[in-house]
């Protein structure tokens, strides 16, 4: 069902569907009701509602903005029930009865306000894939990869379990995109690789249904003869409620991974390029910020990064809280892996180049990309910085990955661009 969740008919539906059972559940009662323990059942869903905002707030480590319609929809179920709690006695049993699927529509609306606010699940169809586990499109395992030889018009994504024997970090199942050339003959061409991470919130598909980078691939490699750089959707953070930020700490040993683990099991796997010129790093949110610190960091394992829409640094909250949260309470860590830090007290680079891009609406990310582009400029870092339209969402990253794709081909060296 490819019905979007982020705007059109189907959203505006399922929240009047919301609105509409709940009047239902209260409506057509005796006026003593309405008049007495009406107000005090609309009274208290409120306050619930306003002290669950604050526990969450409060106690929860949320440290991004949360949309105003997650408390609206939290506060419509919470009404529901307190309708049916203060009105039991003398209500009907399918006014009783229209409570629960209240109670659900009206979640299911609180948990898609932070979906169009973020972008994610595009559609319903991309949801009950990555929720259900649902294989990809053109989505095969390694053992099928020899039966494929021949011109193909679009590329592949092989599910991959890339051993954790460098890191010990536990992490999901990962994916790469094999471009139509890398299937022409049984020769496998040495191509460049970009690792793409994802957000804070992350699965390791969501470039692939979220950020629409294969199918941004695969018309790449439709304009280059078939050529496109091999894309690995990595898992930066081995849970979808885990915010590593890429570094090894108490979360686990994330940055070994994508340095130790993934790039020797691609190189082995793939017949992949194994000079660090033709390795980078992309990321969006999250995944940018990764993509700057791990360049700077470890230029002899990435040499180019795309930054869409990343911070200035790895963050969980203040730096007291950062250095606590990813270091176990060592500021030298947080230190060694600030990107301004890291700047300022390495020689000059050789060779190495960014992408920065943001959308219009994100003024945090823009100041962010201004001051890290300056200090990499100053450090001998060739950039591009990019100020396009939108706002913090998957939307805005798989835009600005189309647009960077073909100068990152061009530093990558894929054959068919020109550096």
């Amino acid at each position: 069902m490819n019905v979007s969740l982020l705007d059109g008919w189907f959203p505006w539906t399922v929240q009047a569907a919301a609105l509409a059972l709940l009047l239902a559940t209260a409506a057509r009662r005796e006026r003593a009701w309405l008049r007495r323990r009406g107000p005090v059942a609309l009274g208290t869903a409120l306050a619930l509602t306003a002290a669950g905002a604050v526990a969450v707030l409060t106690l929860g480590g949320i440290t991004d903005p949360v949309p105003f319609g997650v408390w609206l929809w939290s506060g419509v179920a919470v009404a529901a029930l307190c309708v049916l709690g203060f009105g039991w006695n003398g209500a009907r049993w399918w006014r009783r009865a229209l409570v629960a699927p209240t109670v659900l529509l009206a979640l299911f609306c609180a948990a898609n306000s932070v979906n169009i606010a973020t972008g994610y699940y595009p559609t319903l169809d991309d949801a009950i894939g990555e929720l259900g586990g649902q294989p990809l499109p053109e989505q095969i395992t390694l053992d099928k990869l020899k039966s494929i030889h021949g011109r193909t018009g679009t590329g592949r994504i092989v599910q991959v379990d890339i051993p954790d024997t460098a890191s010990g970090f536990a992490h999901r199942q990962e994916l790469v995109y094999l471009p139509p050339a890398w299937f022409r003959s049984q020769t496998r061409p040495k191509l460049p690789v970009l690792e793409m991470i994802g957000g804070e919130f992350a699965a390791p598909d969501n470039w692939i249904r979220s950020g629409n980078a294969v199918k941004t691939a695969d018309a790449f490699a439709a304009r280059h003869n078939g050529f496109a750089p091999i894309l690995v959707f990595v898992d930066a953070t081995g849970g979808f409620r885990v915010d590593t930020e890429c570094v090894d700490g108490p979360h686990g040993q994330a940055e070994s991974h994508l340095l130790k683990d993934v790039p020797p099991f691609v190189q082995r796997t793939f017949n992949a390029a194994t000079d660090p010129h033709k390795w980078g790093v992309a990321g969006w949110s999250m995944g940018g910020t990764c993509a700057v610190d791990l360049t700077v960091e470890h230029p002899n394992v990435f040499t180019h990064f795309g930054d869409f829409s990343g911070d200035k640094g790895p963050s969980t909250g203040d730096k007291d809280h950062t250095v606590q949260e990813l270091y176990g309470g060592d500021a030298a860590a947080w230190a060694a892996h600030d990107p301004l830090t890291v700047l300022a007290h390495h020689p000059k680079y050789q060779g190495v180049s960014g992408y920065f891009a943001q959308g219009d609406e994100e003024h945090g990310q823009i100041d962010s990309a201004k001051a890290l582009e300056a200090a990499a400029r100053k450090d001998g870092i060739r950039t591009v910085n990019v100020v396009g339209s939108g706002r913090h969402t998957w939307q805005t990253g798989a835009a600005s990955f189309a647009q960077a794709l073909p100068w990152l081909a061009q530093q990558l060296g894929v054959p068919g661009t020109h550096a």
